[in-house]
């Protein structure tokens, strides 16, 4: 298993760098990072008294790859999940927050927990997750990722801006499709066709 230093490090690779794209709802954002989450954790990278633009621009990997370990990954608890699932939904947790905890509460509670969907990583959310990972360890990990898949695809039914995130203008899989199909076995991959099917209203 990869540490969780190299975990970090291939989400902010995975990020790429500074982009500013006005269908993302983050706003500007640079190895993922965005310019909220800046202004919150009041990081000012050129010290001038305020964090804007900037900042975003000058902010480094490895300032990146803190930020998330300490933020993503150490604060929500995930570090107390299963190792098979973590790196998953810390990559999860960095592209949309506390929804990642969600996620997984939902898929614990369709395999028979009565849990919260509250995106708190509480003692019973980490009890379930044990349970689960014990009872079918590899179908766990595998489940947490089409469920996030599915989120995307969701997510882009009901946002139309955000659908090139998922589906490429020649109609093959986006980022956020190929994101989440990194954590799971490729068996239970789209193909070409599924993904193409599945995203067919969107044309």
């Amino acid at each position: 298993m990869h540490s969780v230093r190299q975990i970090a490090e291939d989400i902010v690779q995975r990020e790429g760098g500074f982009v500013n794209d006005p269908d993302d709802p983050g706003g500007a954002t640079n190895f993922g990072v965005t310019i909220g989450t800046m202004r919150r954790l009041g990081v000012d990278v050129d010290q001038d008294g305020d964090v804007d633009i900037n900042d975003v621009r000058r902010l480094t990997r490895p300032q990146a790859v803190d930020i998330f370990i300490r933020h993503y990954f150490e604060k929500p608890g995930i570090a107390d999940l299963p190792g098979g699932v973590q790196a998953s939904v810390f990559d999860m947790y960095v592209n949309a927050g506390s929804h990642a905890v969600r996620i997984l509460q939902s898929l614990l509670n369709d395999m028979g927990a009565s849990l919260a969907v509250d995106g708190q990583l509480g003692p019973a959310t980490k009890a379930a997750a044990d349970q689960a990972m014990q009872a079918a360890p590899h179908h766990f990990v595998d489940a947490y990722g089409i469920a996030r898949r599915n989120y995307y695809y969701r997510l882009a039914d009901k946002r139309p801006k955000s659908r090139k995130y998922a589906k490429r203008r020649d109609g093959g899989k986006g980022g956020w499709i190929r994101r989440a199909e990194e954590f799971m076995a490729e068996k239970y991959h789209f193909s070409s066709a599924d993904h193409r099917k599945r995203t067919a209203s969107w044309a």
